[in-house]
């Protein structure tokens, strides 16, 4: 794949998308954003694309499928897929679904501590670019790859994409504990145990147990779970603040997809017989079986247990 002048088509131009398409265009590659608004129909703006990047919701993941699906796509151009989700029937991720959909064709994920709002400013930021297809992952790093975006390769597009998804969970529990001022010591504690959590789930699922210690497992965990920045960290602050959860999705600019990944999350966990006390007190928060402090009362009376038990 010729590095030069490229074709992007990024479909989805909320936050996400936007941010990625510009830096799409400052390496001066010809990017061609699109949502369901656009004026262009689908079929021109992914005719001769190099990439597709898939930057909309685990809602929208479906719908643009289908809608690709009746469309004449070359086998050489490279799917991309930048979403963070579960599905809720089948509990696939997002590029599960997307490969499934176009076996004959080369998929890659991006995940990584990337906020949008300082991608957008041209802030320094790091991310991962993951796919069993090595060139596939390595054409994507080159596109992307700047003086401010640094860009890794790794071949575990599953723990990639898992790390980024899972997260998006303990970030609601983040902004909880920073709304109810907890304070540092209760933070550190909270992300120290979150991790091995979202490695549990995931290396249930086949993911490899040290993807989750590179930038699109602890470093999303940190980014997103620090930051006021982050929807789903959002969601978990308001909802210490007394609002609804109804109120701050109705506020929010864009998905909080932790809100549909706690509830599939659980559906897996207890499938699987997988410990995920986490998830389970935000699942009942967001049901509105427990108020804020309550679920962190719940924390700190579990049963006493040594630290590396598993």
């Amino acid at each position: 794949m010729n590095q030069k002048n490229k074709i992007i088509t990024i479909i989805g131009s909320g936050v996400w998308g936007t941010a990625l398409s510009k830096l799409v265009s400052r390496n001066h590659h010809h990017c061609r954003l699109w949502s369901r608004r656009s004026l262009e129909n689908l079929e021109s703006v992914i005719h001769d694309a190099d990439v597709i990047l898939s930057a909309v919701s685990m809602q929208g993941v479906r719908p643009t499928i289908e809608d690709l699906q009746s469309l004449e796509i070359s086998q050489k151009t490279i799917f991309l897929s930048a979403t963070k989700g579960l599905d809720p029937i089948t509990t696939l991720t997002a590029s599960q679904i997307w490969q499934s959909a176009f076996p004959n064709c080369s998929h890659v994920v991006l995940s990584g501590p990337n906020l949008s709002p300082e991608i957008e400013q041209n802030l320094p930021a790091a991310t991962v670019v993951s796919s069993h297809d090595t060139q596939a992952a390595e054409a994507i790093q080159l596109i992307f790859s700047s003086d401010t975006f640094r860009v890794y390769v790794n071949s575990d597009p599953l723990g990639t994409e898992l790390g980024g998804t899972l997260k998006n969970v303990m970030a609601i529990a983040s902004g909880v504990c920073d709304g109810l001022n907890l304070g540092t010591n209760a933070k550190a504690a909270l992300l120290t145990r979150a991790l091995p959590e979202m490695i549990r789930v995931g290396t249930s699922r086949g993911a490899k147990q040290e993807t989750f210690f590179g930038l699109s497992g602890l470093g999303d965990l940190l980014a997103t779970c620090n930051s006021p920045l982050s929807r789903n960290y959002q969601v978990g602050y308001r909802l210490s603040q007394g609002q609804t959860l109804e109120q701050i999705i109705t506020a929010l600019k864009g998905t909080a997809e932790g809100i549909n990944t706690t509830e599939v999350l659980l559906k897996i966990a207890q499938k699987q017989d997988l410990y995920v006390p986490i998830t389970y007190q935000v699942y009942r928060l967001l049901k509105g079986e427990i108020t804020p402090q309550e679920a962190v009362n719940n924390l700190m009376k579990r049963d006493l247990k040594a630290e590396f038990y598993e």
